[in-house]
């Protein structure tokens, strides 16, 4: 997928001239991108757009106007980007109650892992894989980044919808699992397909 370049990073003022018809076009292409994974946990699928979007919005919240700095934002939010036959996406751990965000949180403690979190497509699985430094032994982040790497094969049936294809989360306090279909689908696999 094409990384964010510095070309295309408006600066501050120019942004705010079209930020809310660009803003109304993100927010409905994150809802064809979003995928609700049981009552609490929620993925958006990220691309090219979606990155742009989040790295505007930084510098417009952040007041970013040093090159150096804008530069440092477009590598990070680069990062979320998939590489060729994978998927990345950012996973929300939706708690409601302000109040006990500290102690509901640690119930969600190995989510991140591989064994937990995988794509179901046909009979095999793709088993995520977590950026690094969103938890340790004690404690996970409520916002984790993820990536499925496809073999050829998964790939194919990915795209063609030959095979059902569901996110699973197998965790001893959440285990629930969604289906990938419909709009969602046709969506990642126009990513994939390149």
């Amino acid at each position: 997928m094409d990384k964010v370049t510095r070309s295309e990073i408006l600066d501050i003022a120019q942004y705010e001239k079209v930020r809310n018809e660009f803003r109304g076009r993100i927010i409905a292409l994150k809802k064809r991108r979003r995928l609700a994974v049981g009552p609490m946990i929620t993925l958006v699928f990220e691309n090219h757009d979606t990155v742009l979007s989040q790295i505007q919005e930084m510098m417009r919240a952040e007041r970013i106007v040093d090159d150096q700095a804008i530069q440092h934002e477009i590598d990070t939010y680069n990062e979320l980007l998939p590489e060729a036959n994978e998927l990345a996406a950012t996973m929300f751990i939706e708690l409601k109650d302000a109040g006990r965000i500290r102690e509901a949180i640690t119930r969600f403690h190995g989510l991140n892992s591989g064994e937990a979190t995988y794509l179901q497509v046909g009979a095999g699985r793709l088993r995520a894989s977590f950026a690094a430094g969103q938890s340790d032994d004690r404690r996970i982040s409520a916002v984790q980044y993820l990536r499925f790497r496809f073999s050829d094969e998964q790939r194919e049936v990915f795209i063609t919808g030959s095979e059902e294809v569901k996110l699973v989360i197998v965790h001893p306090n959440y285990e629930h699992a969604a289906a990938i279909e419909g709009e969602l689908r046709r969506e990642l696999a126009g990513d994939i397909a390149g």
